[in-house]
């Protein structure tokens, strides 16, 4: 059987063949699965587990379907959808996992992360990455009305965008010596992550031989999927 590996899909009601792509997966493939895995980044936005938009209730009503199904389905909170709380996984058919997480993929140890914590060079998102992280400013947060919170959500993506704007793409890739380390120190020889949105297979040189890290693309226009099964590990594309 097949276990699949989801990350970035940044679904939003403005793109609306993502979020239908992502439920026909859903509906086929993904109930005949070993397991889903969500690493992140499924939602552009999440505001909190009270939203009562539809999209939120839609992808919920698509996962819940493949745990009944009988397959299990995780959840690793990425830097758009780290609000995601139990109340919404209970809803959705998910087990939430920490970041990082290892997981027993195949007998082998494999290291899991939403992979934005990879991002050393990049030191003004980890200090916003502290402050989102804060349980304090979360609070704060999700005590505010959704209007309110939808309006901060999209004069946050407007600053992004702004912000990414001629900037050097190296900045938000991920640090070699952060990933051999942080393999090394859960000593596993394979990791598998997304966030940086540039899908591939990388060999790692660490203490204990020659590791691999995968790198999940983005639902933008790749629709990427990470088949892993008795025959090895597949980046492809969902369609």
């Amino acid at each position: 059987m097949t276990t699949l590996f989801l990350s970035d899909l940044h679904l939003d009601e403005s793109r609306p063949d993502a979020l239908r792509a992502f439920e026909a997966l859903m509906a086929g493939e993904a109930r005949a699965a070993e397991a889903v895995y969500l690493l992140g980044d499924l939602f552009e936005a999440y505001l909190g587990d009270d939203d009562d938009a539809e999209l939120p209730a839609r992808v919920a009503s698509a996962t819940a379907a493949v745990r009944a199904a009988g397959v299990p389905v995780f959840f690793q909170r990425g830097n758009r959808d780290f609000l995601v709380g139990p109340d919404f996984a209970a809803r959705a058919g998910w087990t939430l996992l920490p970041d990082p997480a290892v997981v027993l993929l195949g007998g082998e140890p494999t290291l899991l992360l939403h992979g934005d914590l990879l991002c050393l060079e990049d030191s003004a998102y980890q200090a916003l990455r502290r402050q989102l992280r804060d349980p304090a400013w979360q609070a704060g947060f999700l005590a505010q009305p959704l209007p309110a919170r939808r309006a901060f959500a999209a004069r946050a993506r407007a600053a992004s965008a702004a912000a990414q704007a001629g900037r050097d793409e190296s900045i938000g890739d991920a640090s070699p010596a952060e990933v051999r380390r942080l393999m090394d120190l859960y000593g596993v020889r394979r990791m598998i992550h997304g966030h940086t949105h540039r899908p591939a297979l990388h060999r790692v040189p660490l203490a204990r031989g020659m590791g691999l890290r995968v790198v999940l693309g983005d639902w933008y226009e790749q629709a990427s999927v990470l088949r892993v099964d008795g025959d090895g590990l597949r980046l492809e594309h969902a369609a």
